[in-house]
């Protein structure tokens, strides 16, 4: 019973960090999902060279879409006549991170955190773009019976939010819908695992382990980390306490982040589906894209941290008391994902039946 109670008091203490900034991401992304619409995202990445590729980096990062979600928006931007290069920089900076994601790093990981993986993103991007228009410039119809081979959090039918509604009463509802409704039927499983499996770790791994287990240092650590995290599903914010628990546990600042970036970039799933969608070529230029930028900005991150005198340690060690606001905003969080989780498990059930 005492080591159930402190494995749960570890899922608490975890939502309790990271509720107050979840729930703020979430309200920012519904305003994004209102104000920021398909169409203007597709009227601007078609073509070739640079700026597409520039533009669909920068739409991407900022929006909440998992690696599994950014594939029917990515076969949508093709569809519509976005060059392949331009939807290949979609596909790698959108899952990596996303508003919430972002702010829910600065509250568990810190500020050079949260500075490093937007850019990460966003570079990541830019080469992958880049890259494919350099070498794949050829042009692959998208099907749509492609995307039904995926099993992931996305669906692609619009949701009843996205109707049009007048008046301001309307608009507020959209973003509430989509933000704490919509939003979190997409990410409920994965972050409700993140939690849980982050807590476990806690829980169970000593202090410093993987500092001394002979799992290797240095790169080879990180190349550790990267084999992990690329078939491992899950998404930019259910990372971030998976993330945090490494660091405390031993694992450099830059082999977290090599995990933190391939993780929610992509899964065993996603890369069977894009490569129906973009072919073998723009595939591996992709995924190589994404290992080769994982381990540089590891490297990158862990002499930062030196020269920071280990900030970074720092933040993800943060045991300051919890807040009664952080408490209510854990106890609203826990509540969204429970209502959700039955939700989706009682259309289950009925489909089933």
């Amino acid at each position: 019973m005492e080591l159930t109670v402190k494995f749960f008091f570890e899922v608490w203490a975890t939502l309790c960090q990271m509720a107050p900034y979840l729930l703020f991401g979430f309200l920012c992304a519904g305003l994004i999902s209102v104000f920021i619409s398909e169409e203007k995202v597709e009227k601007h990445l078609g073509g070739k060279g640079f700026m597409p590729v520039l533009k669909a980096t920068l739409f991407g990062i900022p929006l909440p879409l998992c690696s599994c979600g950014v594939l029917p928006v990515f076969a949508s931007l093709r569809k519509k006549g976005a060059g392949k290069g331009a939807a290949t920089s979609f596909l790698i900076s959108t899952p990596q991170t996303g508003i919430d994601s972002i702010l829910v790093t600065y509250s568990m990981l810190g500020p050079i955190f949260a500075i490093f993986r937007p850019l990460a993103a966003f570079v990541s991007g830019i080469l992958g773009g880049m890259f494919v228009g350099i070498f794949d410039s050829e042009t692959k119809p998208v099907k749509d019976e492609t995307l039904k081979e995926s099993t992931c959090c996305y669906h692609a039918e619009k949701d009843k939010c996205c109707e049009k509604e007048e008046g301001r009463s309307g608009i507020l509802k959209r973003i509430l819908v989509y933000g704490f409704v919509t939003l979190m039927d997409d990410i409920a499983k994965s972050l409700l695992l993140g939690i849980l499996l982050a807590a476990a770790i806690s829980f169970m791994v000593p202090e410093n382990w993987f500092a001394n287990a002979a799992i290797g240092t240095g790169l080879v650590e990180m190349i550790v980390m990267m084999l992990f995290g690329i078939p491992f599903y899950v998404c930019a914010t259910a990372s971030v306490p998976i993330a945090a628990v490494l660091i405390a546990k031993g694992v450099s600042p830059g082999a977290a982040f090599v995990f933190l970036m391939t993780g929610p970039a992509t899964n065993a799933a996603a890369i069977a589906i894009v490569w129906n969608l973009i072919g073998r070529r723009s595939s591996l230029i992709y995924i190589g894209t994404l290992m080769v930028s994982a381990l540089a900005f590891g490297l990158l991150l862990d002499n930062v941290n030196v020269l920071s005198s280990g900030a970074i340690s720092e933040a993800c060690h943060h045991e300051s008391g919890v807040t009664l606001f952080e408490q209510i905003s854990a106890g609203i969080l826990l509540a969204l994902m429970l209502v959700s989780l039955a939700k989706q498990g009682f259309t289950k059930k009925k489909s089933k039946g």
